[in-house]
């Protein structure tokens, strides 16, 4: 290979896990024009596709040696679009629109802001303190998961026949209680210590089967209850074991 070629090979980008993430951005892309069609439950699936998408592309990126800084700052866009702005979208056009029937009419922008910006707050910090965190958790909750709480109650909502005008003050609570876990210093396992490469129990397998089998009894309300699981088990866990969602105070002089 000539230095011209190699210099060539260094300017391009791997295909197969940009491709990828510029899926998971169409499907958050798609969330926001579903959305202002009043199409919300296509919508709120749009999202968990990304979510799946989300979690897909660094894994192949990393299992097909095609892991890149341009890759990285990508998903990192996405995500932004994906889990932040998508969400916040989605579900002021849902509900919080509404709430200038309470007399509240700005409170529903600023909560969707809000949720916006921790968004971005989170993702931010994540990437500037990636190297230096412990991969088994995270600190605060991660923006898919924070998305698929405002999505999944809106899928929840939407197919046992309730509108977003019905749950303005839950919908309100949600969105503000989801940025604010995203920019606390509570920590979340992260599952990125479990390899597909690893061997694993055989009733591991067995509960993946359970796993499945719940699901699709009625997915909607399975996956929002597994999310609203997990996003209560970082507060648990930081209640039984004080100090452990803290970030240590520094070292004095």
């Amino acid at each position: 290979m000539t230095a011209e070629d190699e210099k060539k090979q260094r300017k391009g980008i791997y295909l197969l896990p940009n491709l990828l993430t510029t899926a998971g951005l169409f499907a958050g892309f798609y969330s926001i024009v579903a959305s202002m069609h009043d199409r919300y439950q296509a919508a709120a699936i749009a999202i968990f596709i990304a979510i799946v998408i989300d979690g897909l592309d660094g894994r192949v990126a990393r299992l097909t040696n095609t892991a890149s800084d341009f890759g990285a700052e990508y998903d990192s866009l996405s995500d932004m679009v994906c889990f932040g702005l998508a969400p916040a979208l989605v579900m002021y056009e849902w509900s919080l629109t509404h709430m200038i029937q309470l007399g509240w009419a700005k409170l529903g922008w600023i909560a969707a802001f809000f949720y916006t910006a921790t968004a971005a707050l989170r993702l931010a910090r994540f990437n500037a303190q990636y190297d230096a965190e412990d991969k088994r958790f995270f600190k605060g909750l991660a923006s898919p998961a924070a998305a698929a709480l405002l999505v999944g109650l809106v899928w929840v909502a939407d197919d046992i026949g309730l509108q977003g005008a019905d749950l303005i003050l839950p919908s309100f609570f949600v969105t503000l209680t989801a940025g604010a876990l995203m920019v606390s210093n509570i920590r979340y396992y992260s599952f990125k210590d479990i390899s597909a490469g690893h061997r694993v129990p055989f009733m591991a397998i067995l509960a993946v089967v359970i796993a499945f089998m719940f699901a699709s009894l009625d997915p909607p309300k399975v996956i929002l209850a597994g999310f609203i699981i997990y996003a209560m088990s970082g507060p648990v866990f930081s209640l039984k074991a004080p100090g452990r969602g803290k970030t240590p105070p520094a070292p004095s002089d």
